[in-house]
């Protein structure tokens, strides 16, 4: 700021700090360098996210397994409730899913969705047994996932996978 006399005051005009292209900034290094991730770099990074899911993953499996298992216990609790409906319309329970209404979703081995096949393994004026046996091997043991409910809704798991 300039004082020509006492009643007279101008300003001067601030100095242009980047004038044209940007000098000297963060970024300028970024604008003149094109070169990308070197082939190293990118390695390097898809074995630390390798080593992290190898880390991750076994702790996740029974949470996966799980999950999966929630399909059988809900198509057991409705095989449950319509074998107790088919029971109080004839006084018995019945061997046979479609009678009581049940219908099996396509399994994804056949192109669906379903995990579990149903079957009613025994039926009479007293009680029932239903089994839900999967049809996938989710730890690849060999030994498959089976659940079953009895005429008090009692689920529980017999074979665990």
């Amino acid at each position: 700021m300039k004082l020509k006399n006492n009643n007279d005051i101008s300003y001067q005009k601030p100095p242009v700090i980047l004038q044209g292209r940007m000098k000297n900034t963060i970024f300028s290094h970024i604008k003149n360098n094109n070169d990308g991730f070197s082939l190293t770099e990118l390695m390097v990074v898809l074995v630390i996210i390798g080593i992290l899911v190898l880390i991750a993953l076994p702790k996740l499996m029974p949470v996966i397994t799980k999950a999966k298992t929630v399909e059988a216990k809900l198509n057991l609790k409705q095989v449950y409730m319509l074998e107790k409906s088919y029971k109080y319309e004839h006084d018995t329970y019945s061997l046979n899913l479609s009678e009581i209404g049940f219908e099996q979703e396509k399994l994804i081995k056949d192109g669906g969705q379903a995990r579990y096949i149903i079957k009613i393994v025994s039926a009479d004026q007293n009680g029932f047994v239903a089994t839900t046996t999967s049809t996938i091997d989710f730890n690849n043991n060999g030994v498959f996932n089976v659940w079953q409910v009895d005429e008090t809704g009692n689920i529980k798991e017999v074979t665990p996978d």
